[in-house]
């Protein structure tokens, strides 16, 4: 009851007393996007991105107007980014589109088969929004298994051979080549930063294993060396032993980001190896040092958490994606499990470790779109969609991805990666991603921090000196919390979550925490711990929900009933000492329209069935760790 009485407080100053500022000395927040496709990704062209390359993406995300790449109309990005990794697949790296306008020759056969083929429609079409090419597309990719029970490894039939797409090393290191100097070409260091990286697209049986690389080093590094694709291994310690030698070898630096662990099939947080064996603690370092943060929530889904795997927390069902990547649709039936999503991740990496002494699944969280139109849009009325080709309200509907029967409306505008750095360069950027000093969001862009301490008792009424007495007396989201003496009785987390400066206002603050308890077994809860308006919070710790105000006919809200800022300073009530547990905040605005909706209205029809009319965006920290 004390700690619900202490945050009621805190709430209340939320709601009517004025924002209050506390940027760090040492640290400033950047937005970014870590994973968008341009017109060199073999899948973003064969679905109407002919034009939108790496230059254009960088320009976008700079702000200035573009042409779309299937519409054609001029699209520009109200507020920039700060930086961007362009993260084109490795497979078939520029090949398509070195093809398509250089009208090279292509065999008859196998892979090339699928290619002409698809080739020919375009020709007799002399369009694409017709969906032939997504039909085609899926073919390229001899993973894409049509057997719903088929494991990754015990079907040979799903192990992409090496060198399966052929020999395409020289188009692919000139298109490499090309995507580099765009890079090098864009960077501004304290203006802009742009990345050199790519995306490994492991997808056995329709399994989502990808992987984002991305590295801080300039041209001179990177083109000393080709991206390694799924079509060099399908197995992620394969990718870590290239990215050891590699770096070895050139001095380069990576890391790699998994993402879309929603539509995994189980595989990609699983407490085994991906040839399910038992992890070594070998195993699990060399993954805690090449991953040190996953993708969260990105337009093909949100990875939190599912209903099925959270069935107390309230907000658990939030833009789930139901679309395996594979040929088909029929017969198969989507099924969750706990290694899809991050929560149940973090919980089973606890659990690997206190059996090996390592948690191969410590890793921070960040939001990005992998967008394929070459524009990095995560805002709902600035939304143009997952290719190319859905990027209108009456192309949305007829959207598929081979087969299947995804539509544009089955996945939302998400979404922004969030970073705490000294400065916006490749190597501060990089330097925070690396000790996991960042956050993701749904596409807002919501100020958050997080600190966890043993005293805050510095701390300031107004909180003005925040950031300075979490840096000084505690640690920052991604850290490690460690209980100095005896004396330490439960830890305290600062909080802070401060509106989108152009959004909407903010419904809650929770604390997420997960633990493992004395019988060995892993649990979550979420705690409410401040809230906007004047709620009551019962016994349970339930708070009433936020009122839905959009007006159906404009998409606008009639009122914006949240707070412009949250804050608290939290104890666990729940703490042991002698449990290992996990930490992270999540902040929801208030419901706002969906794209869905917006397009509805102007449709002048009833809002699609796939998603809902709004949504209540949100923000997720990377945790902080306890470990006894």
């Amino acid at each position: 009851m004390k700690n619900h009485l202490f945050v009621t407080a805190f709430a209340a100053i939320c709601v009517y007393g004025a924002p209050v500022s506390a940027q760090s000395e040492d640290t400033h927040l950047y937005w970014g996007d870590t994973h968008l496709h341009t017109s060199y990704s073999f899948d973003a062209f064969m679905n109407g991105n002919k034009s939108a390359d790496p230059d254009t993406a960088y320009r976008w995300a700079k702000g200035q107007p573009v042409i779309h790449p299937y519409n054609r109309a001029r699209v520009q990005l109200d507020r920039p980014l700060d930086f961007l990794v362009v993260a084109d697949h490795a497979e078939l790296m520029g090949v398509i589109r070195s093809i398509n306008f250089e009208q090279a020759e292509l065999p008859e056969v196998g892979l090339w088969h699928s290619i002409k083929r698809w080739f020919s429609i375009r020709v007799l079409n002399s369009k694409l929004e017709d969906g032939t090419a997504g039909e085609v597309f899926l073919d390229l990719l001899p993973t894409a298994s049509e057997n719903p029970g088929g494991d990754p490894v015990a079907d040979p039939k799903n192990v992409l051979a090496t060198g399966a797409f052929g020999n395409t090393e020289a188009m692919e290191k000139i298109a490499w080549n090309e995507i580099v100097d765009a890079a090098e070409r864009h960077n501004k260091p304290g203006e802009f930063t742009s990345f050199v990286g790519w995306e490994w697209s492991s997808i056995p049986t329709g399994a989502n294993l990808h992987r984002v690389v991305m590295s801080p080093d300039g041209g001179d590094v990177a083109k000393q060396y080709l991206p390694y694709g799924s079509d060099d291994s399908q197995y992620p310690e394969d990718l870590w032993s290239w990215l050891g030698e590699t770096s070895e070898r050139t001095g380069a630096r990576f890391v790699a980001i998994p993402h879309n662990s929603n539509i995994s099939k189980g595989y990609m947080f699983r407490d085994t190896t991906l040839k399910g064996q038992p992890m070594t603690s070998v195993y699990a370092s060399n993954r805690m040092h090449w991953e040190p943060v996953a993708e969260i929530t990105q337009i093909k889904g949100d990875s939190e958490t599912h209903p099925s795997l959270s069935p107390d927390d309230e907000f658990a069902d939030f833009e789930g994606y139901e679309f395996y990547i594979q040929k088909t649709d029929a017969g198969y039936e989507y099924s969750p499990g706990k290694g899809d999503f991050v929560r149940s991740a973090l919980k089973t990496g606890m659990e690997v470790e206190a059996k090996i002494g390592v948690n191969p699944f410590k890793f921070g969280v960040i939001g990005s779109t992998d967008s394929h139109s070459g524009l990095a849009s995560a805002d709902e009325d600035n939304f143009w969609g997952k290719m190319a080709r859905d990027s209108t309200p009456e192309t949305k509907r007829n959207f598929g991805i081979g087969r299947r029967r995804v539509t544009g409306w089955n996945m939302a505008a998400q979404g922004l990666a969030a970073v705490w750095a000294e400065g916006n360069s490749r190597e501060a950027i990089f330097a925070a991603f690396k000790r996991r000093e960042v956050y993701g969001t749904t596409g807002p862009r919501m100020q958050v921090r997080f600190f966890a301490g043993w005293d805050f008792s510095e701390l300031q009424d107004d909180f003005t000196n925040l950031a300075q007495i979490g840096y000084r007396k505690g640690v920052p989201m991604g850290g490690d919390l460690v209980r100095a003496n005896a004396e330490d009785a439960s830890p305290k987390f600062l909080i802070q979550a401060v509106k989108d400066p152009v959004g909407v206002n903010l419904d809650r603050l929770q604390v997420v925490k997960g633990w493992i308890g004395a019988d060995g077994d892993s649990y979550e809860r979420v705690f409410n711990v401040a809230w906007s308006a004047d709620r009551e919070i019962d016994a349970a710790g339930n708070l009433t929900p936020m009122e839905d105000t959009v007006d159906r006919l404009t998409g606008v809200l009639t009122e914006d009933n949240g707070a412009p800022e949250l804050l608290a300073v939290w104890e666990d009530p729940t703490f042991n000492p002698d449990e290992r547990a996990f930490y992270y905040v999540r902040v929801l605005q208030v419901p706002t329209a969906r794209h869905s909706l917006l397009d509805a209205i102007a449709l002048q029809t009833e809002p699609p069935e796939e998603g809902p009319a709004v949504q209540q965006e949100r923000a997720y920290t990377s945790p902080i760790w306890y470990t006894p």
